[in-house]
Formats: structure tokens, C-alpha cells, sequence
């Protein structure tokens, strides 16, 4: 299907991927041949260790920005654990070209900032905001490396939400659809249901062996929060008693 995103579908070359990799243990992965993207912003969602943070680096490295995150111009590394799936990756690139963007992800942020520091002395002034990186909460910090960036970019992000308060979940969302608005393609990997709420926003599952769309209130993050905040004691009667099959999601440990 033919759109303006900058990438428009993903594929998988299998025959770049090792016989014995762990990407052909993973459930999602394995299954994955190509993967077309639809709408301005994209989120992955799912349990822990379903591949979505592994796809999303394998997207970020075939399109020329550091593992560890960053702009395309963060050239470092502090562990090399890079899966061999961003070389196998084949992306479909529609007719624009991305002048801008980054790939955040949560779990090496502080390495980001170590490395903008660097920058920032080299520059003799803050990359990101009024202060450095380091200078600022986590939260903040979060927020400012997102809203540095503006207009019709590539953005990358892997649980954007980590650090930040449900309040100024809500400043990024408007910031993520700001972004959209101004022509941006956004794909992130995200649990936090108020981000799952941008409107217009493709929702993909890697949940049962797939990758699939779903809608919001299909996802595991809505349906588990809704269930807490409307019953709380209930949830926690069913945890206590291991009922665990009536919670959403969770199975019985």
C-alpha cells in the first residue's frame, strides 16, 4: 500500500539469520516476513520478551541510528549485544526522506546523555533544552530530549514512558501527535495505556505467537489498568486467591 511514511513496510531476509539465532525462538519474530505500516504513528505492544524492542532496534540500525539511541550523527557503544535482525531487515521507503530524528530507548538513556554531554562541551552550549541532560531529572530529561526535535522526522522510541509521571505522559502524547501533524512517522514501543490512546494510531500486538493489529481497548495495557482502577479489591482478591486467568493477561504462576 502506497503512502507518504518514510518507512512503509518492513521485510525480513531469513537467509541473513544464523540457523541457530535466538530470533527464531521468539515466537513474533520468527513469524515476522514483512510488516506494513499505516498510519503517522505506529506502537507495538505486548508481554515482556514478545520481540518488540528487538524489532524496533532492528528498524533503527537499517535505518542508520545508533543501537544504544540517539540522532543519526551518536556514533558510540557501550555493550554489544546489537541481534543480527537489523542487518537481515529489508525497509520499504516511501518517496520522503527524513531529515531529522532520533531512536530513544529507556534501558541506555544514560549513556545518550553521557555522549550528549560530550557534544555539549565540544559545542560550548546544551543540546537539549536550557541544561544538560545529566543536570536534569529523569523525567525531565526524558522530555527534553522529545521536544528538542520538531517537524517531519523519523522517531524512534522504546518505552518513551519509563520515567515520566501519567501528567506529563499526557505533554508527550500532545507532542507525539504535534508531530504526526507536521508529516513525522513515529513507531514506539509502549505498556502505558495513555499513549496508546492517540487517536488515529496503529496498534500492533505481539502477543500469541504474532504480530497483529488491535485496538486500544484490546490491548492488555487498558484492559489490566481499567480492571484496577475501576476494581481494585477484586484484582487483588484474584492475585491473592491466584485466580489469575480472570485478570487480563496474566496467567496463572
Amino acid at each position: 500500500m502506497l503512502n507518504s511514511l518514510f518507512i512503509q513496510a518492513i521485510a525480513v531476509d531469513w537467509d541473513q539469520i544464523a540457523p541457530g539465532s535466538y530470533l527464531r525462538d521468539i515466537p513474533a519474530v520468527a513469524g515476522l516476513s514483512r510488516l506494513e505500516f499505516e498510519r503517522p504513528v505506529t506502537f507495538f505492544v505486548g508481554e515482556n520478551a514478545t520481540g518488540k524492542s528487538t524489532v524496533l532496534e532492528a528498524i533503527a540500525v537499517a535505518s542508520g541510528f545508533n543501537a544504544e539511541g540517539g540522532t543519526r550523527n551518536y556514533r558510540f557503544s557501550t555493550w554489544d549485544d546489537v541481534s543480527e535482525l537489523g542487518q537481515a531487515l529489508r525497509l520499504s521507503r516511501g518517496p520522503r526522506q527524513a531529515r531529522t530524528g532520533y531512536f530513544f530507548r529507556a534501558e541506555s538513556f544514560f549513556n545518550v546523555a553521557s555522549k550528549a554531554a560530550e557534544y555539549d562541551r565540544e559545542r560550548g552550549a546544551p543540546s537539549f533544552g536550557d541544561r544538560g541532560l545529566h543536570e536534569q531529572s529523569h523525567g525531565e530529561g526524558f522530555l527534553s530530549f522529545f521536544q528538542t526535535f520538531r517537524g517531519a522526522g523519523l522517531y524512534l522510541m522504546d518505552e518513551p514512558e519509563a520515567a515520566i509521571s501519567p501528567q506529563r505522559q499526557l505533554t508527550l502524547l500532545l507532542h507525539m501527535k504535534r508531530l504526526a501533524q507536521a508529516g513525522a512517522q513515529i513507531i514506539a514501543v509502549t505498556h502505558a495505556p495513555i499513549l496508546l490512546g492517540l487517536p488515529g494510531a496503529q496498534i500492533l500486538s505481539f502477543d500469541g505467537g504474532e504480530i497483529r493489529p488491535v485496538a486500544w481497548e484490546e490491548t492488555e495495557s487498558y484492559r489490566i489498568t481499567k480492571l484496577f482502577l475501576e476494581k481494585p479489591e477484586r484484582v487483588f482478591r484474584l492475585l491473592e486467591e491466584e485466580d489469575a486467568e480472570e485478570i487480563p493477561g496474566k496467567e496463572r504462576t
